[in-house]
């Protein structure tokens, strides 16, 4: 695994603490597209490789997601076989993207995630503007 290049400049941490408030209180007001601000963050700011900054971001939102599944199992908001099945499938295509994403490396991950960015603004381009 490569090194971080975190060199502990004080901005670094300024950045990544207001950064970190501000991407928590998103995840706990909305949730979609959290592990992709943290990705950004963690490779922009910290310098994590993305593998890396993956692999951390996916920890961080199974602490949320967990923590929004006991809040929202205890209000009886949580349709629970559905929640099974989803989890299962999640499960099965975590497996298969970390070991393509460790077989594969950094390069495979960054090169992937810019492909997803890029198609996400052409759809909002088009339906903020096809349906003029």
């Amino acid at each position: 695994m490569q090194a971080l290049r975190w060199h502990g400049q004080r901005r670094h941490y300024v950045i990544a603490v207001i950064a970190g408030f501000v991407i928590g209180g998103y995840d706990g007001l909305f949730g979609p597209g959290t592990g992709s601000f943290l990705l950004i963050l963690l490779v922009s700011v910290l310098g994590y490789s993305f593998l890396q900054a993956s692999a951390t971001a996916k920890i961080v939102n199974l602490g949320t997601n967990a923590a929004a599944l006991i809040v929202f199992g205890i209000t009886g908001s949580v349709i629970w076989l559905l929640g099974f099945a989803m989890g299962i499938c999640n499960l099965i295509g975590a497996l298969i993207g970390a070991r393509t994403a460790i077989n594969r490396g950094s390069g495979f991950v960054r090169a992937v995630f810019l492909v997803v960015v890029a198609l996400l603004i052409i759809r909002l381009g088009w339906e903020a503007f096809a349906s003029r």
